[in-house]
């Protein structure tokens, strides 16, 4: 009985983790986890648990959202939420609480028949994958192609940090433009001291794997990638315009084979697109946002917008407030289904953030066949780590 299977983020849907909003924290403040909060978030300084009325909002939503997928004929399964209110200690490191379980696109890769616990920057986010272990022993018991990976274990001690990256400069206080400028130079907080990666750097592609640098994915990681999966092609990605980047599914996001939509405030560099304009890819524009804010306590920005989930080649699934997002996927030919999703954003993402992929129809596919001089692609011969 095949359970796991897939190879890209648009084939047909058929099994997913939906993630829960259940004893969520605003983790302390750390090395890779000041780089989530904005300079001028409310949040900087907070932690604890959230507010119960939000936990119970964002479940709500988030039941609603098992709710439409079941309706569409996908199966569903959930994670069993720990008790993210307590402290963790290494021989490495230690911080007062945890993250949560909202977001398994996070913590979970699937390639193929693979799912891999990813090798995380945030200490609080350390033990999160055994939110999981429970679906990962039923896919292993029941599918006998399935393979359950973790990445390498990072210790996370102070080495794997730019310790000064916060720091004043020439005593003020550090500005959105100094880190626009630290990140164009790819210079992130996250140092090459170890792997480290998040699973919502990687974008899928059949045997592509386009994969974000930024402030929770580093070069070892994707060399790890490139040596685990010596058939597969990995790139490497980045974003300028972006002070904070972290994840790519709010910036550069497919829709079905051939069309991609960009964060217009972060497009993808004219040489970094080479390959895809080999092969006749579309990149088109998001939409703008309708929400100028976020929500109350939310890491994310308003591009949350663009975070969608899509169910096969012609469906998707949309923020419902999200209007204008919206009318630019019926458009682009899509079929929109609108589910409310702003209550749980702030548990850790958008709609894409709070799925993990289990099955979708297919087979892994050569979506580039026509290859160019590619400055984006990873070797060993770079050693950029």
């Amino acid at each position: 009985m095949k359970i796991v299977n897939s190879w890209n983020d648009f084939d047909p849907l058929k099994r997913v983790i939906v993630g829960r909003a259940d004893n969520c924290c605003i983790s302390p403040s750390e090395p890779a986890s000041e780089a989530k909060v904005p300079l001028d978030s409310p949040m900087r300084g907070m932690t604890g648990p959230r507010p119960l009325d939000t936990v119970e909002k964002a479940n709500a939503q988030l039941d609603n959202l098992v709710k439409v997928l079941e309706d569409h004929g996908v199966t569903v399964d959930r994670p069993e939420p720990l008790q993210f209110n307590q402290a963790i200690v290494t021989p490495f490191f230690m911080t007062g609480s945890q993250f949560g379980c909202m977001p398994p696109r996070d913590v979970l890769l699937t390639i193929g028949s693979d799912i891999i616990c990813a090798s995380m920057s945030f200490r609080s986010r350390f033990f999160e994958h055994y939110c999981y272990h429970k679906n990962l022993r039923e896919y292993f018991e029941k599918d006998p192609e399935f393979r359950w990976f973790y990445g390498p274990r990072p210790q996370l001690s102070d080495e794997s940090y730019d310790m000064h990256y916060w720091d004043d400069v020439d005593g003020h206080p550090v500005t959105e433009e100094i880190l626009l400028e630290r990140t164009a130079n790819l210079e992130m907080v996250t140092k090459e001291h170890e792997i480290l990666f998040d699973a919502a750097d990687v974008m899928r592609l059949g045997k592509d794997l386009f994969i974000q640098k930024g402030l929770t994915t580093n070069w070892k990681a994707m060399e790890w990638l490139r040596r685990m999966y010596p058939d597969f092609r990995v790139h490497s990605l980045n974003f300028p315009g972006d002070p904070y980047p972290i994840h790519i599914d709010a910036t550069f996001v497919p829709l079905r084979p051939g069309l991609i939509i960009n964060n217009p405030h972060r497009r993808l560099p004219e040489e970094q697109r080479k390959i895809f304009e080999a092969n006749d890819w579309e990149i088109v524009d998001a939409a703008m946002p309708a929400h100028k804010e976020p929500p109350e306590l939310c890491y994310s920005s308003v591009w949350l917008s663009m975070n969608c989930l899509v169910l096969d080649h012609n469906t998707v699934i949309v923020e419902a407030s999200e209007t204008a997002q919206c009318e630019q996927m019926d458009k682009l030919g899509m079929n929109v289904i609108p589910v409310p999703f702003r209550d749980a954003y702030p548990f850790g993402g958008g709609l894409h953030c709070a799925t993990a992929d289990v099955y979708r129809e297919g087979e892994c596919q050569d979506y580039f066949p026509n290859q160019v001089e590619d400055p984006t692609l990873i070797t060993y011969a770079d050693k950029r780590w």
